[in-house]
């Protein structure tokens, strides 16, 4: 399914997600979950021609390996039940399939934007801000999503490298807090947050990123990119 890509209407992505990570950013963890956007157009795919990673000039920018959900249904208003294997079996049942992303995010362009009360989609949103995996993963190979080990290297070394079974907030609770406030469409990409380990990256790095399960890395999910400098226009300033 390397044409996934054309189908896509919102990416929504889950913050603060894993304990570890909230503990190395400072930050306080959250009472349920939240999220942002990105933009499509932040996209990137190893299969595109001349894909890189591009790093604006002037920022600090940090990556962050993600599971991806691909929604095939309609999730609209959708309440959690007392019974938690029937809302697991509900959500899997909307979503399609999986892919590897890799969340980037300027981090001094964040940290600037919060410290002055202002928005922070520019850290979010910058032309190749979201490598994703070439190809989808089908649910018959990733029977459970909360048993996925995510791993990303930079330069041949390895940053992070955690299970999905160590998310706060599991699929179910994700995907019902997102219905209550939008709905999700098929086609819609849900990033469902990013273990410890994340770190910078600088024009001339090589980053990696693999999706195992079972113990077994599943190949189409695999996003290799180098890094280099953006040209343009942009230069990070003070706001």
């Amino acid at each position: 399914m390397a044409n996934y890509i054309k189908n896509i209407g919102k990416v929504v992505c889950i913050g603060r997600n894993y304990v570890d990570h909230i503990k190395e950013l400072n930050n306080m963890a959250p009472a349920q979950p939240f999220f942002f956007l990105k933009p499509t157009s932040s996209i990137v795919q190893p299969q595109d021609s001349d894909a890189k990673i591009l790093i604006p000039k002037g920022t600090d920018v940090h990556y962050e390996v993600e599971l991806a959900l691909i929604m095939g249904k309609t999730y609209k208003n959708v309440s959690l039940t007392s019974d938690p294997k029937a809302d697991l079996a509900k959500a899997i049942d909307a979503i399609d399939s999986y892919a590897l992303a890799i969340d980037l995010t300027a981090r001094n362009v964040q940290a600037e934007a919060k410290k002055k009360g202002l928005p922070w989609s520019i850290a979010k949103g910058f032309d190749t801000f979201l490598p994703l995996s070439n190809q989808t993963i089908s649910k018959d190979i990733i029977k459970d999503p909360h048993k996925v080990f995510l791993q990303l290297d930079v330069n041949g070394k390895t940053h992070q490298a955690d299970s999905t079974e160590l998310m706060i907030f599991q699929i179910p609770r994700i995907l019902s807090t997102i219905s209550s406030i939008m709905t999700l469409q098929p086609g819609d990409i849900v990033l469902t947050g990013t273990p410890k380990g994340v770190g910078p990256i600088v024009p001339g790095d090589k980053v990696k990123a693999t999706l195992s399960y079972d113990g077994a890395v599943i190949p189409e999910a695999t996003i290799e990119l180098d890094v280099a400098q953006k040209d343009g226009p942009y230069v990070f300033a003070q706001t």
